[in-house]
């Protein structure tokens, strides 16, 4: 579910950026950074996130700035405000008898005794809002590279991951050469038993026999191996799908992780246990990145 996505636009009237990260989690958990005006669209925003990303921790950040108004084409001075103020101070002074640099001081002095007056046109171009269209297909383009910036580590995630589950068939494989050792090693052990306790006194052929069922039971491990390899062929199956089975692919793991611990628990043979732990390993794999998957 890591992703990444920036979208921007620059026009005579402003200059906006959407970008948009996103890190693994089971849920989603949205962090927004938004411009003011735009506060009232942030549960239109939200929805259109959730709708897009699903889950992952996302932070997402619409940077949105205006040019600054300048002087009339390029001066530093407006001309017509200092002009007014010069006539302004000068009527002042004949009137009050006071010099430029008086009337100056006094002014600093008294706060509000000065106006700046504003550009009219300046304030409306600042105050007028961008409408929500202009920016809507921003947003939606960021939301759109970050899905292909996941599906991208999908595609090399998904293939890491069919990796492990074939080194799982290989050791499931090596278990399946090593069983038929195992059984004639039990079927020894048995003989061997059966020798020592028939010729007891006590010896009940009847309870032997049902000890030796039992026994022989307990050990097989038929159907574990056949339900393992269904197992790891549903979830490569599944794997494969375009839609999102990132929770389905973590309840097969469960049950593949189930029929391997079965197997380590029944066949009571060394080298099939040390298989086994094999298989585990590769198994913590395919957890540890399914956590990736949507």
């Amino acid at each position: 579910m890591t992703g990444y996505g920036i979208a921007h636009r620059e026009t005579d009237r402003y200059s906006a950026t959407v970008e948009i990260k996103s890190l693994n989690s089971k849920t989603l958990d949205l962090s927004l950074r938004l411009p003011r005006f735009l506060l009232d669209r942030e549960l239109e925003i939200r929805n259109l996130v959730t709708k897009s990303l699903i889950r992952g921790k996302v932070n997402l950040n619409l940077d949105f700035t205006r040019p600054r108004a300048t002087g009339g084409q390029g001066s530093i001075v407006n001309k017509e405000v200092l002009t007014l103020a010069c006539r302004e101070l000068q009527e002042l002074s004949a009137l009050t008898g006071l010099s430029l640099e008086q009337l100056t001081a006094v002014a600093h002095a008294l706060p509000g005794s000065l106006r700046i007056p504003t550009d009219a046109t300046a304030a409306t171009e600042e105050e007028e809002e961008t409408p929500w269209e202009e920016l809507l297909p921003l947003l939606q383009q960021a939301l759109d590279r970050v899905n292909q910036f996941r599906r991208d580590e999908g595609q090399a995630l998904t293939s890491e991951i069919l990796g492990y589950v074939d080194r799982i068939r290989i050791l499931l494989a090596e278990v399946e050469r090593f069983d038929p050792i195992r059984i004639e090693q039990v079927r020894q052990r048995l003989q061997t038993h059966l020798a020592e306790i028939s010729s007891n006194e006590h010896f009940n052929p009847i309870r032997f026999e049902q000890e030796v069922l039992y026994y022989i039971e307990k050990l097989d491990i038929a159907e574990e191996k056949v339900r393992l390899i269904n197992h790891l062929h549903y979830f490569a199956e599944t794997a494969g799908l375009p839609e999102p089975t990132g929770k389905k692919l973590a309840f097969i793991s469960q049950e593949i992780g189930r029929e391997i611990n079965t197997i380590g628990s029944k066949a009571n043979d060394s080298t099939i246990q040390h298989l086994v732990v094999g298989m585990k390993e590769e198994l913590e794999k395919i957890k540890e990145q399914i956590n990736n998957i949507l």
